[in-house]
């Protein structure tokens, strides 16, 4: 009987990529996937390290399926921690078999099961991709990360920027479609700089173009995540408002609204500029949505400075934001900075960003109450569809449940919105059936 393998993906959607790419390594091996990881002879944990937080829930997560594993089965410890910490990690976590970095990832069952070395290191990145679990699909565009912000440790242990080719990523995305995605998200480090390390700067509008092609094959959406703000512009953003596949959906990385902070930041911008961006977007098209996510409590930063923030985010209306507190990274710039806030100001003041921010995403969901919209359906709960518009981010942001109604995962709606509850929306189908992508 083959061995089976079972693996656990924590962190950020860049992080389930690399989730995929390990299984289609294993599936290549000869292992079969397990449901749970009590009935696995392999149990993969895919670590996230990119603050405290992260870290500690890796742990966690990791020490909690040692428990549950069945006798003989072998623990592995890979991803970001793995990287970054190495035999400091395998001497904290004795429970794990082996702790795998980025090298050997593709090649698990020689390192792990086998007990040899690798014969050859397999490229995560062009590996083919598993049949996919849901009709949409994070595509990976590139690996590492040029800038060197002070608050983030991910170049370190990612390396600098390393784009793939136009063509490797639409094989991948004409694949993905052809087993029935409908959706494609794009992701990478600094998804805006692709390109740029091989010479072909602005790339990234040119890479919309050739997957937009694939509308002809059933891809009916391109969503992009992590836009570095200095490079949302144009050809980029006329791109994405001129190309019917992709969705006017703006994931800008801000971090903060504070020019002064910024700087220390090593990040570029204003709350000014950011505006400016947005403002000009919603110009062109009204119905675009805006997301960010913002660190708060970051070395030096002062009451101005958050009464900023706070301004920028009554200003801005974004759609989605996210706060998190500032986490010290060993080795990146912000760890010897003065200035350090004490935690139960920098707690205050993130409980003052959402209460300023949720009657603002709960606005941007009521005001949709009414309206008829495009329901892409994501899975089957019950007797209820539950789908995205262009609105939401599969994962991250909110969704639209259609209750008693027809239809299957990949099928595109007309849905009239009845009600929203929080985050959520409910809608019924304004056709009787679900048309087909």
């Amino acid at each position: 009987m083959a061995e089976r393998f079972y693996v656990e993906t924590l962190g950020c959607p860049k992080n389930a990529v690399d989730s995929d790419k390990v299984v289609a390594s294993l599936l290549a091996d000869g292992l079969t996937p397990a449901d749970r990881a009590e009935d696995a002879d392999l149990v993969v944990v895919n670590t996230c390290a990119f603050i405290d937080a992260a870290r500690k829930e890796s742990i966690d997560v990791a020490l909690a399926l040692s428990d549950v594993r069945k006798p003989g089965a072998r623990l592995v410890v890979t991803g970001c921690m793995a990287e970054r910490y190495g035999d400091e990690l395998a001497a904290a976590l004795p429970e794990a078999d082996a702790v795998v970095g980025f090298a050997d990832e593709g090649a698990l069952v020689d390192v792990v099961l086998r007990g040899r070395k690798p014969t050859g290191v397999r490229d995560l990145l062009e590996l083919p991709r598993p049949a996919p679990r849901a009709p949409w699909a994070y595509v990976k565009v590139a690996e590492g990360c040029d800038r060197a912000c002070a608050f983030c440790a991910i170049p370190s242990f990612r390396g600098a920027q390393r784009s793939r080719t136009i063509e490797s990523i639409e094989t991948e995305v004409a694949s993905l479609v052809d087993r029935g995605v409908v959706e494609i998200v794009l992701v990478a480090q600094d998804l805006a700089w692709y390109g740029r390390d091989i010479g072909a700067p602005g790339s990234l509008a040119p890479l919309l173009r050739r997957l937009d092609r694939l509308s002809d094959r059933g891809l009916a959406r391109i969503r992009l995540l992590y836009l570095y703000p200095s490079e949302v512009k144009d050809p980029l953003v006329s791109t994405m408002l001129e190309l019917v596949t992709v969705v006017p959906y703006f994931d800008l990385s801000l971090q903060h609204a504070s020019a002064s902070l910024l700087r220390g930041m090593k990040r570029w911008g204003s709350g000014e500029r950011f505006l400016a961006t947005i403002e000009s977007i919603r110009a062109v098209e009204p119905d675009a949505a805006f997301r960010s996510s913002f660190i708060v409590g970051f070395p030096g930063e002062t009451e101005d400075d958050h009464d900023e923030l706070l301004g920028f985010l009554r200003a801005a209306r974004l759609d989605w934001a996210g706060f998190f507190p500032f986490s010290p990274e060993d080795g990146t710039a912000a760890v010897d900075l003065d200035g350090v806030v004490d935690e139960p100001v920098a707690a205050e003041r993130l409980r003052e960003c959402g209460e300023v921010q949720e009657p603002i995403t709960q606005a941007a969901r009521d005001a949709i109450v009414g309206s008829t919209v495009d329901v892409l359906v994501d899975e089957i709960d019950g007797a209820d569809l539950i789908g995205r518009t262009h609105r939401e981010a599969p994962e991250i942001d909110g969704v639209i449940r259609i209750p008693d109604a027809h239809g299957r995962p990949g099928a595109r709606v007309r849905v009239e919105i009845t009600d929203a509850i929080g985050p959520d929306l409910l809608g019924t189908p304004v056709l009787a059936t679900a048309r087909q992508p």
